[in-house]
C-alpha cells in the first residue's frame, strides 16, 4: 500500500471506515434506513 498523500484524506478514510462499522454492528438505531442510506446521511 503506497499510504496516503495527506492528513485530511487519511481521517476521512478512517472516520467512513469507523462509520461503516457501527452501522454493521447495529450501533446506529434507525431500523426503517438500510446501512447504505445510514451511511450515505452521515457522509454527507
Amino acid at each position: 500500500m503506497g499510504g496516503f498523500k495527506s492528513f485530511k484524506s487519511a481521517a476521512a478514510t478512517l472516520d467512513g471506515i469507523e462509520v461503516a462499522q457501527m452501522i454493521r454492528k447495529n450501533q446506529l438505531c434507525k431500523a426503517d434506513k438500510s446501512g447504505f442510506f445510514q451511511f450515505a446521511e452521515l457522509a454527507g
